[in-house]
């Protein structure tokens, strides 16, 4: 297989968007220890990233180099399935250039410490990019990607834009207008091909203040003398190593006889639901692992189907990191006229869903209750209960079952 060479800084959002499409594409790009001159000698504008092809020649622009890598497997769709697709790649690619990439750039660059914070040229970045966003959350309100119904470079490129902004600088504050970005950006960085290039995101809770930038007044009852700023925090050049997960050292010390995998063979492959559900009562392990019902806390924004369908399939996404020992169903319920709830079932090794918070930060804005496990013994209502949830197609006691995602 052909390998190539890219040249940036560690951790630079530019060369980002070039290692997610290898991702995607199985393309083997080898990432050099950056010296700066040398770069400067390979690029006519003497800046990175610059990728070097295996014939020898290079390529320049972070664009056109994330625009070839996707290129090499016209299968994968990254460029678009079609040529009016791939024009309107190209099309969100030039909207980030002159609509986000600068201003987003200017809000973040001195909270990393690589520019002096200036507070006129603050406060423009964040009306630009407000503005940006604007534009790209009323193209998404129907939407779950920027082209076709798959991720393509446009995706790619512009959540690798926003990326260190969503991480250090944009907080819910600033965000509360933008919920449809903030469902597809989610949506995009979760995914496994960003997540080998990025690691997990986590998304900003509170600006990273820049040197010499004063804080946000805190409201009266809170305006003590917490007045330290907190130290510029300059993006990682890569995602620390984790500590192994408590799953794999529970599967390791306190093994159980019910295997994951099987069930989910089982369920895909049963030749009816009751065999498939009468298979797993024989086999489940109330002392190795445990059921829980899941109720969403916010029922109240589900305005429209489509919307809350995506957010659950977001949800499922972003909880990729148990997917090996995990596995639930996940349904929208009701109609758009009465109410839509995002209610399901779901199977943990382990006797807590803890570990499903610490995956998934979206697990916060869910009611958990455990209906069986090591201290809660499996009753007829909670068999029913479980039944209804990964087995019903229609409703659920008469209410109808707008979308069912399962996790397996």
């Amino acid at each position: 297989m052909p390998s190539y060479t890219l040249h940036a800084p560690a951790g630079s959002f530019r060369a980002f968007s070039a290692l997610v499409a290898a991702e995607y594409n199985g393309v083997d790009v080898k990432v050099a220890d950056f010296d700066a001159k040398a770069v400067a000698a390979m690029s006519p504008t003497g800046k990175a990233p610059v990728l070097v092809l295996p014939s020898g020649q290079t390529l320049f622009s972070s664009h056109a180099i994330a625009r070839y890598i996707a290129g090499i497997r016209r299968d994968v769709g990254l460029t678009g399935a079609s040529l009016a697709d791939a024009g309107a790649v190209d099309a969100w690619m030039d909207f980030c250039s002159s609509e986000l990439d600068l201003p987003a750039c200017v809000w973040f660059y001195p909270a990393a410490g690589y520019m002096p914070f200036n507070k006129d040229a603050h406060a423009k970045a964040k009306t630009d990019l407000a503005q940006g966003l604007t534009t790209l959350n009323d193209y998404l309100l129907t939407k779950t990607y920027l082209v076709g119904d798959s991720i393509t470079l446009a995706d790619i490129v512009i959540a690798s834009t926003l990326l260190y902004p969503m991480k250090l600088v944009c907080d819910k504050a600033f965000l509360k207008p933008f919920a449809n970005v903030v469902r597809w950006f989610q949506t995009c960085v979760n995914q496994p091909e960003f997540a080998a290039v990025v690691g997990k995101v986590e998304m900003c809770k509170k600006e990273t203040m820049a040197a010499g930038q004063a804080a946000p007044a805190a409201p009266k009852k809170e305006q003590q003398k917490k007045k330290e700023k907190a130290p510029a925090a300059a993006p990682a050049a890569a995602p620390a190593k984790k500590a192994e997960h408590p799953y794999k050292i529970m599967d390791r010390e306190h093994k159980s006889p019910f295997s994951m995998d099987t069930w989910k063979k089982t369920y895909s492959n049963a030749k009816s639901y009751e065999a498939g559900m009468e298979e797993f009562w024989k086999v489940f392990d109330k002392e190795g692992w445990s059921l829980w019902k899941q109720e969403y806390q916010f029922n109240h924004e589900n305005k429209r189907t489509f919307m809350t369908s995506n957010a659950v399939g977001g949800f499922q996404q972003r909880s990729d990191e148990i997917r090996k020992w995990a596995f639930g169903v996940m349904d929208v319920l009701g109609t758009e006229e009465t109410e839509l709830k995002i209610e399901g079932v779901w199977l943990f090794r382990g006797d807590t869903h803890e570990h499903m918070v610490n995956a998934n930060d979206d697990a916060n804005w869910y009611n958990w209750k455990k209906l069986a496990g090591k201290t809660v013994d499996v009753t007829d209502d909670v068999k029913a209960l479980v039944y209804k949830f990964w087995c019903h197609e229609n409703d659920i006691d008469g209410i109808p079952i707008q979308d069912s995602k399962v996790f397996k």
